[in-house]
């Protein structure tokens, strides 16, 4: 905690900070401000120090640590942010204290060994490269209350990435964030129901933002962009994942009334009407098939619009339209997911 705190208050100072403030401000002793900061050397920072004059931070690397998180997103907002260094699933964490942890906890991660995505598919969270984000809400709402907020989850995280990254991400309906017609970011909303009353317990959003990777291999090169990539030059994990944090902070306290902005920049930022599309049912056929793309026939169509519940309005080929809720759709010719 100490060493968190000394590196947010250096990355928000804008010129030396005194030993002696630093130490009032924590409550700490001198002592404990010096350890922490050969601490943090002993990390990579670098940070000098002049006698009378205290100690300035020049360079620092990209961690997703709690203290770099704090700098941008202030300590009490802190109180409910998890920070860990690697975990089999950020979901799977908050599944794990979901009961006792308070609303709108945060668990964000630095590496995930066991990432999931859709569908049971793995979702690839290299260390250092990505933010790897759950949020847990525990909304007093019916479960077809719920159906829109993975919708609303992917404004809050275009909106994140644009403010953070001067980019203006797409939306692929109905959870993939797209720049470039590659995919930068996916979205897997879980939810838990009480048996006995039929309402929701939790909703855990799980997010990934592909930021700092230089390349994938090569079966996701045609399907997969980082922000780093997009930008040429790295991105602040810490800084992002404080927008993240913010914007879903902002979505779930208008979630679900307050539909009309979400849907206007939802259908703004979603490219897909009047696209052809291929739809596929995403109900495994056999348990041997969870988590892999079985052979299944697809129904092709042309989207005519985003509904007000956020689903997409297909006309197929036989002249029938229908308003999907649920499914996958393919995008002929866009978003590398021909």
């Amino acid at each position: 905690m100490t060493k968190d705190n000394v590196v947010s208050i250096l990355k928000n100072a804008k010129t030396y900070v005194s030993g002696e403030a630093i130490s009032r401000e924590l409550g700490i002793s001198r002592a404990a401000v010096n350890k922490a900061v050969k601490s943090l050397r002993s990390e990579g920072y670098t940070i000098d120090s002049v006698t009378n004059k205290g100690y300035i931070l020049l360079n620092g690397p990209d961690h997703l640590s709690a203290g770099e998180i704090q700098a941008h997103l202030g300590e009490e907002r802190m109180k409910r942010v998890i920070c860990l260094e690697s975990t089999p699933s950020t979901n799977l964490h908050l599944h794990g204290i979901a009961y006792e942890a308070p609303d709108g906890t945060v668990a964000v991660a630095n590496e995930q060994t066991a990432g999931r995505g859709r569908l049971g598919r793995s979702f690839a969270s290299p260390k250092d490269t990505g933010i790897y984000l759950s949020y847990l809400m525990k909304p007093f709402v019916m479960p077809s209350e719920a159906t829109t907020v993975t919708a609303w989850t992917a404004v809050a995280t275009a909106r994140a990435i644009e403010r953070v990254c001067g980019v203006a991400p797409e939306i692929k309906w109905v959870n993939d964030i797209v720049l470039d017609y590659k995919k930068v970011s996916g979205i897997l909303t879980e939810m838990s129901l009480e048996s006995e009353t039929g309402r929701i317990q939790s909703i855990i959003i799980g997010i990934g933002i592909n930021v700092n990777e230089v390349d994938f291999p090569s079966d996701l090169a045609d399907k997969a962009i980082s922000l780093r990539m997009k930008l040429g030059a790295p991105v602040s994990r810490a800084k992002l994942a404080a927008a993240l944090i913010e914007e879903l902070d902002r979505m779930y306290e208008a979630w679900p009334e307050n539909t009309g902005e979400y849907l206007e920049e939802y259908r703004n930022r979603c490219h897909m009407v009047g696209q052809e599309v291929s739809v596929f049912s995403v109900a495994p056929v056999s348990a041997d098939e969870i988590g892999k793309d079985a052979a299944r026939t697809p129904r092709h169509g042309v989207v005519l619009g985003i509904n007000p519940d956020f689903s997409i309005q297909v006309r197929f080929e036989d002249g029938h339209e229908e308003a999907l809720n649920s499914g996958e759709v393919s995008v002929r010719g866009m978003y590398g997911y021909v």
